[in-house]
């Protein structure tokens, strides 16, 4: 298990900032992934918070292992969230879809907003289609973002169908370091599903660098949008 908290913050010019964004990580590349695609160029765009990074690669292992969140996995995420909001952050994003329950169960514990990285994306894919395929390449992915989708679709009365896919063995050859790999693995699942539904949700943010061809329906990918939705909540 690696865990640790990082500042990885740029220099200001001696600028002291007051408001702390966390950002909750489960993968160790999470620089290369996450931090440095989406944290990094938002951040450098709103100088008025800077971002800090946890990192426990064993929450993902854990979830993976059990095939879904438990109550313990559910309390060491706790922990940290609540060690953020001590440290005085004024809000957490968690960006991992496959932990998603974990941070609807923590968020009455906490007086500061916390959200998931994908829920803007579920709400953009209630709006843009009734059939709505999720694209994945963690088994945990799809039953955690379907959760969400579901649950905007309730919220505005319309009914959605969920096709699932899952594109196995893609997370992992990504993180050994194989990028072009992983990517081609997606591309030919997404072009399948393309002609299946009515929009596609990418169901992690480690999928959300892929470049693909045009396809006839809407793609919805995490990342930036989760950044400006709990920036917006901060600011409420």
């Amino acid at each position: 298990m690696t865990t640790g908290i990082e500042d990885s913050s740029h220099s200001r010019h001696g600028e002291v900032l007051m408001r702390k964004l966390y950002a909750l990580y489960t993968v160790n590349n999470f620089m290369e992934m996450i931090y440095n695609p989406f944290a990094k160029p938002f951040e450098e765009e709103h100088p008025d918070i800077r971002i800090y990074n946890i990192m426990d690669d064993s929450l993902l292992t854990d979830t993976r292992a059990q095939g879904k969140m438990t109550p313990v996995i559910a309390t060491r995420m706790l922990h940290y969230a609540q060690a953020a909001e001590a440290s005085g952050a004024e809000g957490i994003i968690v960006t991992c879809t496959s932990v998603n329950e974990a941070t609807r169960l923590i968020r009455p514990f906490l007086h500061i907003p916390i959200i998931n990285i994908e829920e803007p994306v579920a709400e953009m894919a209630v709006e843009k289609g009734s059939r709505i395929g999720v694209l994945a390449t963690l088994p945990t992915s799809p039953a955690a973002i379907g959760r969400v989708i579901q649950e905007k679709a309730d919220e505005k009365g319309r009914k959605v169908e969920i096709v699932n896919r899952v594109v196995e063995g893609a997370f992992d050859i990504l993180c050994a370091g194989d990028r072009p790999g992983h990517d081609e693995m997606i591309r030919r699942e997404l072009y399948r599903l393309a002609g299946e539904v009515d929009v596609i949700a990418f169901a992690q943010i480690s999928m959300s660098l892929l470049q693909f061809d045009p396809v006839e329906v809407p793609v919805c990918m995490i990342g930036r949008s989760g950044f400006e939705s709990i920036y917006n909540k901060m600011n409420q």
